[in-house]
């Protein structure tokens, strides 16, 4: 494979999973306030801006990652030989919650009032979903795959007890609440109700700490798990820099009540920033230590042909995705309530 060929390539592929990330995050973490707000008693309040959400975008949110897992595994097959095994538990996890959250569509479709074990089961499935997938980039740091005689051993011992893999884990759940209560404030406050962008608000404002706090223990995680990619981060500290900076930015805008589609796209920025900033200081492994981008595992044609695919993908899937907020989601009458999807 070339070089253009591989850069070209997983530039793509990490972006396909880096929005997903984000629209994930927003399916997830929606699911979670309208669990919560049905404990507090605000569910009046914020889940009908929720179900309008949720409504027209639940079925595209997985197409992102399924786009990024069959392409990681199409230029690099190596991937499914050492992932394969060793995710098979969390992968399976992971699998079982996406079936339960698709279970709830069904029921609550067919039901005028939804019940609050399944709005639980909705909510909970939206925090353990990223938790069980984030245990893909702790492995992938290396330090807890095995190769033996016999095939690949997961040490699971020293996966659990791991400090830096709990801080990504809770880094993903947290990075959820947050990113979900930021899109949660400007889309209330794009259907002008009041009351629930100062409740989505408040949310933001809550877990805005805890995804600064977790972030330093994550990137002092790595420090003493894999010393090599915490100096490479090193050397795009403006990254993360900037990361910081679109943070503080998004903060003093929802704190001021000013600008929130502004402030989330700072939000957005914030992640984009540290997001590709570890992707490229984690370069050229994919997998410390048995796999980096500069091992050619496919012919030039195939790369080719996989990357021309999944730029064509890319491009049709943006403006779908543009496409699909106009004509619902931003929709004037319907983000209102005015008009069903």
């Amino acid at each position: 494979m070339s070089l253009d060929y591989e850069i070209i390539g997983i530039t793509v592929l990490w972006t396909f999973l880096y929005l997903y990330v984000i629209i994930a995050s927003i399916d997830f973490g929606a699911g979670f306030f309208n669990f919560y707000s049905k404990l507090t008693g605000d569910d009046n309040i914020i889940s009908p801006i929720i179900a309008r959400y949720l409504s027209p975008v639940w079925e595209t949110t997985n197409v992102f990652f399924v786009f990024f897992f069959v392409g990681i595994v199409g230029f690099y097959p190596d991937t499914a030989y050492y992932l394969g095994t060793t995710l098979l538990i969390p992968g399976s996890l992971a699998l079982i919650l996406m079936s339960i959250r698709g279970s709830y569509y069904a029921f609550n479709s067919n039901n005028k009032e939804s019940k609050l074990s399944w709005s639980a089961l909705y909510g909970i499935t939206g925090l353990l979903i990223p938790a069980s997938l984030s245990v893909a980039l702790v492995i992938s740091e290396g330090g807890y795959i095995e190769e033996t005689a016999t095939g690949i051993d997961l040490n699971f011992t020293d996966l659990i007890l791991s400090t830096y893999g709990w801080s990504v884990v809770f880094l993903a759940i947290i990075s959820v609440l947050y990113i979900s209560s930021g899109f949660l404030t400007y889309y209330a406050s794009k259907a002008e109700d009041k009351r629930a962008s100062d409740l989505t608000r408040t949310w933001f404002l809550i877990w805005t700490l805890p995804t600064l706090v977790i972030t330093q223990f994550t990137f002092l995680g790595l420090r003493s798990h894999n010393y090599e990619h915490f100096v490479s981060a090193q050397n795009y500290w403006y990254l993360f820099g900037l990361s910081l900076l679109a943070m503080l930015v998004a903060v003093f805008l929802i704190w001021k009540r000013r600008n929130y589609g502004t402030a989330f796209i700072m939000i957005m920025l914030q992640y984009g920033f540290a997001f590709y900033g570890y992707g490229i200081s984690k370069l050229p492994y994919i997998l410390y230590p048995y796999i980096n981008i500069n091992d050619s595992v496919v012919n030039e044609n195939m790369a080719f042909a996989l990357t021309a695919v999944f730029v064509l993908g890319l491009l049709l899937l943006i403006p779908s995705l543009i496409l699909l907020a106009r004509l619902f989601l931003f929709d004037k009458d319907y983000v209102k309530g005015n008009k069903k999807s």
